[in-house]
């Protein structure tokens, strides 16, 4: 593994601070404490504040009043890739971080994260709920600058990444706290905001400036568990003025009841949301915290997107857009807004600028910072163009399921997220978003020099942002058998699928290791249900180990194997009545060291 570089100076108006030199007290309590705030699925329109009639929000839209806001301000199409950005700064396909699962939602551990700049500048960070990024050494967010870390593994609680036992529960979780599975009681959006706000107090109380990042995992499904209260006071309400299409009655019924669900989970944020204020309240810090609070992409059900359409995994603006709340007293004033084009990628430039922290020459940023737009020093930035792409696969696609907005344009090939490849010429759709916010009125035919001025900005951005590595697109292997993870457990979020659908139990994937040194290593196979009698063949390299699995036996299959140094690949073959699969998870433990 290489280090990273240090990457950052501080820049205070007296001067510049040198890495290794301390800060003083007084410097330090003049910069802002920050705190970043994402749901995971809550659409663009699920906030009072943006017209929603329905999903109750008083607390978000008592934030709005006292905050900036950015109007159009987007994000990526789903989880990771907004996560790769925001973190980054960078566009996710630079970080090899492209898709959601099987192997593809790891970013490479050479990125270095708004986490390790504050860190590197005397911040105290934490993250509590959804990294989305690695489950494993050297990918996790404690790899990653947060010091602190309260998180669950892959891309939600319900997921095959769930530890054994924990299986499906927002209610009484089992969270990764610092590295270890740790049994939790309470509903998993109140236990993320319970251990941030410790985090907040115990960083006031030694004086310290501190990056508190809270990413839920709700409203994201699955469904089943969600706050009581709240869901029996919304099974009274009539979703119809949110909902976007007609349905017939059975299916308005079920419909209403998913919608039930989903908006508790969202009002259950929101009065978080308030409980966190009042802690900030109590403690002082209100003025000079800046609290953001955006939402990762599009809403996961057709419905109320404002003036816009679609969803979640769309390219259209319903499914990339997201209101951005920026609320700091002391230098933001209430009720200042900016119509500027503005995305992810931005975040980190612009915390950065707020703190004092800045990149040196050398570490390539795509995004800008947009404090100008939010303190009035500001009222337009130059003119840009921002791209958004995201689709299933190993490799990006050229024009596959991307938009380019350059304002007040939009060019967009919505060719499907679900999809690891489209045939054919690409058939380019253009609109004008300051007349036509809904995507209406196709006038790629009338305005053809613009689609080719557009497209060859495109074809530039596809250029760069593909070539930022050798291998660009080569997944991240983890890293096994150092200090810092001696217990790897290795799931089906992260494997390279080969066989059957990623995450049927009848599908089989590997995983891409690297061993820094060679070592012997205890290995335990675990089915997610009871399985019959079968055979497991474990291959690593020219290393193979047969298993006789007893039958209705989920944990307890282990042997020994001696792994040498390098990349390796593990592959676990399972038969059962003559059929071959994958394991539910591997359990990789050193032993030697």
């Amino acid at each position: 593994m290489q280090r990273k570089p240090v990457v950052l100076a501080i820049v205070f108006f007296f001067g510049v601070l040198l890495p290794g030199i301390s800060i003083s007290r007084a410097v330090a309590a003049e910069r802002p404490n920050v705190i970043v705030i994402m749901s995971d699925d809550q659409g663009g329109g699920d906030y009072g504040f943006m017209g929603n009639p329905v999903i109750r929000t008083p607390e978000l839209d008592a934030m709005h009043r006292r905050s900036g806001f950015l109007s159009k301000f987007y994000v990526s199409p789903v989880c990771a890739p907004t996560r790769a950005c925001l973190m980054t700064g960078r566009y996710n396909y630079r970080t090899r971080c492209i898709d959601t699962y099987i192997g593809r939602a790891m970013m490479d551990s050479d990125e270095v994260t708004i986490a390790e700049f504050l860190r590197d500048a005397g911040y105290r960070t934490g993250i509590y709920g959804k990294w989305h990024m690695g489950d494993n050494y050297p990918l996790r967010a404690m790899d990653q600058g947060f010091q602190d870390s309260l998180v669950h593994r892959g891309g939600g609680i319900g997921q095959p990444s769930d530890p054994v036992g924990a299986e499906g529960k927002y209610t009484d979780p089992t969270l990764i706290k610092n590295g270890e599975e740790t049994p939790m009681k309470g509903y998993c959006t109140d236990l993320y905001f319970d251990a941030a706000m410790d985090f907040i107090d115990e960083s006031a109380r030694a004086d310290k400036n501190f990056f508190t990042y809270i990413a839920t995992n709700a409203p994201h499904g699955p469904f089943h568990d969600v706050p009581e209260a709240l869901y029996q006071e919304y099974r009274k309400v009539d979703f119809s003025p949110i909902l976007v299409n007609q349905l017939n009655p059975k299916r308005l019924e079920q419909e209403s009841d998913k919608l039930a669900r989903i908006a508790a989970m969202i009002t259950n944020i929101d009065q978080n949301v308030g409980r966190l204020f009042k802690k900030l309240d109590a403690l002082g810090l209100s003025e000079n915290t800046i609290v953001v609070y955006l939402n990762d992409n599009g809403p996961n059900t057709m419905r109320y997107v404002g003036d816009m359409r679609g969803m979640k995994s769309h390219v259209d603006d319903g499914g990339i857009r997201s209101p951005l709340v920026f609320h700091w007293p002391a230098k933001v004033a209430a009720g200042r807004s900016s119509d500027v084009l503005s995305a992810h990628i931005d975040l980190l430039p612009t915390l950065l600028d707020a703190c004092g922290v800045a990149v040196p020459d050398g570490h390539k940023l795509d995004g800008r910072s947009f404090l100008p737009l939010l303190t009035g020093d500001a009222t337009s930035l130059p003119r840009r163009q921002i791209v958004l792409q995201t689709h299933r696969g190993n490799e990006p696609q050229r024009y596959h399921h991307f938009a380019l907005h350059e304002e007040p344009w939009k060019l967009v090939h919505p060719t499907g997220f679900g999809k690891e490849s489209f045939a054919g010429e690409p058939s380019f759709q253009l609109y004008d978003l300051s007349k036509d916010p809904r995507q209406s009125n196709n006038l790629a035919k009338q305005h053809p020099d613009v689609v080719q001025r557009l497209k060859q900005g495109y074809d530039a951005w596809f250029k760069d942002v593909s070539s930022t590595r050798p291998d660009n697109y080569a997944p991240p292997r983890i890293v096994i058998g150092t200090e810092h993870e001696r217990r790897s457990v290795l799931t089906r979020q992260d494997w390279r699928h080969i066989q059957g659908r990623p995450w049927a139990g009848n599908s089989n994937g590997v995983w891409l290791l690297e061993a820094p040194e060679p070592g012997s290593y205890e290995v335990e196979l675990i089915f997610a249900s009871d399985p019959p009698a079968g055979t497991a063949t474990i291959t690593v390299g020219k290393l193979t180990e047969t298993l006789e699995i007893p039958a209705g036996q989920r944990r307890g299959h282990v042997t020994d194997l001696s792994l040498p140094a390098g990349q390796l690949t593990l592959a676990v073959d399972v038969v059962f009545d003559g059929k071959t699969q994958g394991p539910h998870q591997v359990i990789l433990t050193r032993r030697d060291k």
